[in-house]
């Protein structure tokens, strides 16, 4: 059976992304939009809305097109959202990449979204400019001094007198805004095809009151990272729609972390798992004054029922959780302040319907039964980038987006994710395929076989762990790690650690046989429990 969200919010049909963000920028005018946490650097409504047009200006006067895609490279900075919209407004569809990639992992991105421009700090400008050389980009632009030939200070874009700013037509419903990138288990991270209408109707739907609900009164903590749909979503766009002060965080650190919720006096901070655990049993939390906050949501990831009502005991706030995935634009389900019900990921959000199939036959499964959570609404994503198979597999014919995700929901429609059938590994709310991982390991030349897992974590969710075939005696674990860590971002390390087996198992069909290797780790943790 299939059911229906019980709440209900208007739908804006027309609107592209950046005039439905902008709508109430007259209003907010000169409130503070985005703070720098570290160095407290400010822009305001209206010069975020200003700066964009110039930007968008400058693109255009640099050759950009409608439908051309511009790369952004960066951690959370106030002028995220300055190039993000300029972006936008030049009628360019944006590519957020994370900043912790190589230049091969950015390439690859760069190469299949056929990026024509990238954006990114000068931390970054030397990674950014070997990934742009590979991937055949000339445009390069750098907050900050430019660092070498072929770069173009940010700030000098910003100075452009506008007179290439032109009104630019969209198709809501077909142009796409926003390509970020989604791992997947069976290769390399696939582009995600978010139109505006995806985007405006998962605002809308979000942020009705007892959801991801802002008003002006608030500040929101953006420790997470806006090139991942989470953060952007319902940090970025939610905060400046209505009229909220964004405190932005480039990265985590205990401390300053704390530092800044009591400072700035945040009253909504949306986390990951390891964040709660951190906020729940870290000693530190308890020297800094974090009574400002009002509400915390967790999503990324599943909260651990114990943690969610230790966090909320300890930091006297109503602790929830939401559901989603960069294919659903990405909220699918949060729980409401009202009847928030711990253990649980929420009830469906307006315009959304739902049900469990069961993942041998397909048929529709009743309250209270696990199967493969499947949904429909107008933030499914418009597909997969120049993959149309991938799409099939995704979405049926008849519009329903298979999550890969099992789940139930109860007779009170709350919904609970049990397990992933995507074999995805989640690290601190990050996404790591392992069949990436697993074609690094099969290039090394003493490697013969290789299966990835993710092992449980207490911090971080899951670690990867590499189990491997030798093809040379003398290989080690140290050698194997070190191998994989030079070739990928930090969250892909093997911090779960290798181990050597004979054979790795697989099907008949050749397929690794994940669920075995999880057994046998499993079983293991429990022996070294009663030992």
């Amino acid at each position: 059976m299939e059911i229906q969200s019980k709440h209900d919010c208007k739908l804006p049909e027309d609107l592209n992304l950046v005039d439905f963000i902008f709508e109430y920028f007259d209003k907010y005018g000169d409130r503070e939009a985005v703070v720098d946490a570290a160095s407290g650097r400010c822009y305001t409504y209206a010069q975020i809305r200003g700066l964009a047009r110039k930007f968008a200006s400058a693109l255009t006067r640099r050759g950009l097109q409608k439908g051309d895609t511009v790369a952004v490279y960066s951690p959370n900075i106030p002028e995220y959202p300055i190039v993000f919209f300029g972006i936008i407004i030049a009628g360019g569809t944006i590519t957020t990449c994370n900043p912790l990639y190589t230049p091969k992992e950015l390439s690859h991105q760069l190469h299949l979204a056929e990026a024509k421009h990238i954006f990114t700090v000068n931390l970054f400008a030397e990674k950014a400019k070997e990934a742009a050389s590979l991937s055949k980009i000339s445009n390069i632009y750098v907050l900050g001094s430019p660092t070498g030939d072929g770069i173009t200070s940010f700030q000098e874009l910003l100075a452009d007198d506008g007179s290439y700013l032109k009104e630019v037509k969209f198709d809501v419903r077909e142009d796409v805004a926003v390509l970020p990138f989604s791992s997947g288990t069976t290769g390399l991270p696939k582009g995600v095809m978010l139109t505006h209408h995806n985007i405006v109707s998962n605002v809308s739907q979000a942020t009705i009151k007892g959801f991801f609900y802002v008003n002006t009164d608030d500040t929101i903590l953006a420790l997470l990272p806006w090139f991942h749909i989470y953060g952007m979503v319902t940090i970025l766009f939610a905060g400046l729609r209505f009229g909220a002060k964004i405190i932005s965080m480039a990265r985590f650190e205990p401390k300053a972390f704390l530092e800044t919720i009591q400072k700035h006096k945040i009253t909504i901070a949306p986390i990951v798992p390891p964040i709660a655990v951190f906020l729940s049993k870290h000693p530190l939390v308890d020297s800094f004054d974090v009574s400002s906050l009002k509400d915390v949501i967790s999503a990324a990831a599943p909260l651990g029922k114990e943690t969610q009502a230790a966090l909320g005991t300890r930091l006297g706030v109503n602790v929830r959780q939401g559901y989603g995935m960069t294919e659903l634009s990405p909220v699918i389900t949060v729980s409401i302040s009202e009847g928030n019900v711990i253990g649980s990921a929420g009830v469906l959000i307006p315009h959304t319907k739902a049900k469990t199939v069961d993942i041998q036959t397909g048929e529709a499964l009743s309250y209270g039964k696990s199967g493969e959570l499947c949904f429909k609404g107008p933030q499914v994503m418009k597909g997969y980038l120049k993959n149309k198979a991938a799409t099939d597999r995704t979405i049926d014919a008849d519009g329903w987006l298979h999550t890969g995700d099992i789940g139930y929901y109860d007779e009170s429609g709350h919904f609970y994710i049990v397990d992933r059938l995507k074999e995805l590994i989640k690290y601190k709310g990050f996404q790591v395929a392992p069949a990436e991982l697993e074609e690094l390991l099969l290039t090394h030349p003493k490697v013969a076989d290789a299966a990835v897992i993710g092992v449980p974590d207490v911090d971080a969710g899951e670690l990867p762990k590499a189990f491997v075939v030798k093809r040379a005696n003398d290989i080690t674990e140290e050698e194997i790690i070190a191998f994989i860590a030079s070739e990928v971002g930090p969250h892909k390390k093997l911090r779960g650690g290798v181990e050597f087996i004979e054979s790795i198992p697989k099907s008949a069909s050749g397929k690794i046989l994940r669920r075995q290797l999880k057994a046998k780790e499993i079983e293991k943790c429990e022996k070294d429990k009663s030992s």
